[in-house]
């Protein structure tokens, strides 16, 4: 059963629904992954990233475009400011105030606002158009690059999923297999503790015989109510890991014994691989690229500011408020005349803002966004000397449990063939009870250790699939974790 991770992936981004549990709630590997990556509560939020810089980035493309605004208002000024000015004589436009005690020409006068009604309105149209400006260049190029970052961090997020959920899910098929060996046992022993009975009867075993299988028995049956509890716990954790609802039935389906480890390291070499295979690694790439831009859009706040403007809109007043909405059209447009409807106006121009002195302000944040540069550039360090870690541990880690696997195997091939032949021998009265309580003892012990080693094996070539960049979807076909074999 090969595991054909990129056309099940794939489909899964392109039909949302495929995301979706199995009617039944029983799952294969696939369908166990295919349903984490999309019910996940990570790689939700991670999608929900990606949404949200796609989303940054028509922000920032919209601030270069036209930006319109309408504005519309209606005054009304119970007591209107006084018009202040200096008496220039009878022959000045404010006539002959000789009648005022003790006024003289050049005294301040506070004269009623003849040059305002008191109520207004009106109504403008403003467009604005930016021609040039550094930092929203910088800015475009910061959203696309940010919107990678998204991309970058949502595979990584997949590759703990897949990690995580493969784990899971190869620990219920082990703990489920062992739960059959616990009843292939009891069965046995079962057998083998009736068969003593007889013996007994007829006088060729003794009581102790039949107590010593007994206690096999009882210990056996006590195990395997103790071990499935924990495949019930186990059965959890993948609900967890896949966000599977936790009151809902699930199975996995498949066989530990139709799975073999994939024990060829020859794809698992240094020779072409590159640390950009890592997700983590692109991620720290994408995160340098920002800062670079950072540091730029600091500079470019330097750089003078170039925009278009337009305004358009209509004004009006009167001395009350009704009049700003008349109709009433015998009302001259004559400058000797105060308006009583509304009348247009418009501006239209480019302005420059160029910043000259910003004091130490514009160094200090450029420098400051410098030493962070500094500091990706040390993290680039620090991550190839962990990667170079991960690598040489989980290669050794893989290398010792094939060995221990492989060991533990032909032990329990032995202690089975050790138990059966001291099975014989006691059954035909050349063998003691307790040398076939030993066997057995024996034979459980090298299962349990067989079975740890598997798993530990398929743990550790999780591990090294996710140090050397292959758990992802696009990389899992050539590179499955565990094929199985007929």
């Amino acid at each position: 059963m090969k595991k054909v991770f990129v056309i099940v992936l794939s489909l899964l981004a392109a039909f949302p629904g495929l995301g979706q549990a199995p009617s039944t709630g029983s799952f294969t590997l696939e369908q166990a992954i295919q349903y984490a990556l999309q019910n996940a509560i990570r790689s939700k939020n991670a999608m929900l990233d990606q949404r949200i810089a796609r989303a940054k980035v028509n922000e920032t493309i919209g601030i270069g475009l036209p930006q319109i605004s309408g504005n519309a208002s209606v005054v009304n000024n119970p007591q209107l400011p006084r018009f202040f000015t200096t008496y220039s004589g009878p022959s000045g436009f404010l006539g002959d105030l000789s009648t005022v005690p003790g006024i003289q020409v050049g005294d301040v006068v506070a004269a009623q606002n003849f040059f305002q009604l008191k109520n207004s309105g009106n109504a403008s149209l403003t467009v604005n158009q930016l021609i040039f400006n550094g930092s929203y260049l910088v800015g475009l190029k910061a959203a696309s690059t940010y919107k990678d970052l998204a991309v970058k961090t949502t595979e990584q997020t997949q590759e703990d999923i897949i990690q995580q959920v493969t784990k899971a899910y190869y620990a219920v098929l082990i703990n489920r297999e062992r739960t059959r060996l616990f009843d292939s046992n009891i069965a046995r022993v079962d057998s083998l503790l009736r068969n003593t009975r007889e013996l007994n009867r007829n006088g060729f075993a003794e009581t102790i015989d039949v107590d010593r299988v007994r206690v096999t028995l009882n210990n056996l049956r006590t195990e395997r109510d103790k071990f499935l509890n924990l495949n019930e716990l186990a059965l959890q954790i993948l609900k967890f890991q896949i966000n599977y609802p936790a009151d809902q039935p699930i199975d996995v389906i498949g066989d530990i014994q139709e799975i073999r480890i994939d024990t060829s390291m020859a794809q698992y070499t240094r020779d072409g691989w590159s640390y950009n295979s890592r997700p983590d690694y692109k991620v720290l790439e994408v995160n340098r690229r920002l800062q670079e831009l950072n540091v730029k859009n600091q500079y470019a706040e330097a750089v003078p500011v170039i925009s278009a403007f337009g305004n358009l809109g209509m004004s009006s007043q009167s001395p009350d408020i009704g009049g700003l909405f008349s109709t009433n059209s015998a009302i001259a447009d004559d400058s000797r005349l105060g308006p009583d409807k509304w009348y247009g106006f418009s501006q239209i121009g480019v302005s420059l803002s160029v910043p000259i002195f910003t004091g130490l302000s514009r160094n200090a944040r450029i420098q400051q966004e410098k030493l962070k540069l500094l500091q990706i550039d040390n993290g680039f360090v620090n991550l190839k000397n962990a990667i170079d870690l991960e690598i040489s541990q989980a290669s050794l880690s893989f290398e010792n449990a094939l060995r221990t696997l492989l060991s533990q195997r032909e032990n329990q091939e032995l202690a089975s063939n050790v138990a059966r032949v001291t099975k014989i021998k006691y059954e035909q009265g050349v063998g003691s009870s307790l040398e076939v309580t030993d066997a057995e003892n024996s034979l459980r012990e090298a299962q349990t250790n067989y079975y740890s080693a598997l798993f530990d094996a398929m743990v550790a070539k999780v591990d090294l699939d996710k140090a050397f960049g292959r758990l992802l979807p696009s990389t899992y076909e050539s590179n499955s974790l565990i094929q199985s074999g007929k």
